[in-house]
């Protein structure tokens, strides 16, 4: 498997994804954020065509993620959506996905990341990329997390902490989730933020 930036924003990057097997693959289309993605192997960054110019979908991709730039704060990179195939979701994909735009990000001089997420599953995976829950949510219910550059979780560049880590989990505890996803909590309240990946 291997990483590429396929654009940053401002390159108008666009990426058609097989909505049978993606999640957000509408999102990808658009040429208003930068994507990265993670490739099968044997597959190049320039095998994949531009959304605009293919009408399938590009094969090859097991995930993908959309990003831009903060309009108020410079130095500071929002994750839009990340995106695993449906057969590969729980490899840990996504969050080496992220790990490795986090490196880049920190080649173009930002300072820290953050992504607005929406499940428990997310939460977790992105734990293990560095970030950590800065006590914020958005209006759609989505917890804002983020991580320092030059290390996890905080503009402070403290690693993810676990009261910070259970903070976030009681948030999705209170909500209505389905016996899986309870179990899920629970199993992670208990054993604290998982180790986290790097891809410097």
């Amino acid at each position: 498997m291997q990483f590429a930036v396929l654009g940053w924003p401002e390159d108008g990057p666009t990426l058609r994804l097989d909505h049978r097997r993606f999640a957000y693959a509408g999102k990808f289309v658009m040429s208003n954020t930068g994507k990265a993605v993670a490739l099968a192997d044997g597959v190049a960054p320039d095998d994949l065509p531009a959304a605009r110019e293919a009408p399938a979908p590009a094969a090859g991709v097991l995930a993908a993620l959309s990003f831009n730039g903060d309009r108020t704060e410079p130095d500071a990179l929002w994750i839009r959506y990340v995106t695993t195939r449906r057969d590969r979701r729980g490899e840990g994909i996504g969050a080496r996905l992220v790990a490795f735009l986090v490196a880049r990000a920190r080649e173009r001089g930002y300072e820290r990341v953050r992504i607005a997420v929406n499940n428990v599953f997310a939460y977790h995976a992105l734990s293990k990329a560095g970030f950590g829950y800065t006590g914020r949510q958005t209006g759609l219910s989505e917890l804002v997390l983020e991580r320092s550059i030059d290390r996890g979780a905080d503009r402070e560049g403290r690693p993810v902490d676990r009261g910070r880590y259970r903070e976030g989990l009681d948030v999705y505890a209170a909500r209505d989730l389905t016996d899986h996803e309870r179990a899920f909590v629970a199993a992670k309240r208990e054993a604290g933020p998982p180790p986290m990946i790097d891809h410097s």
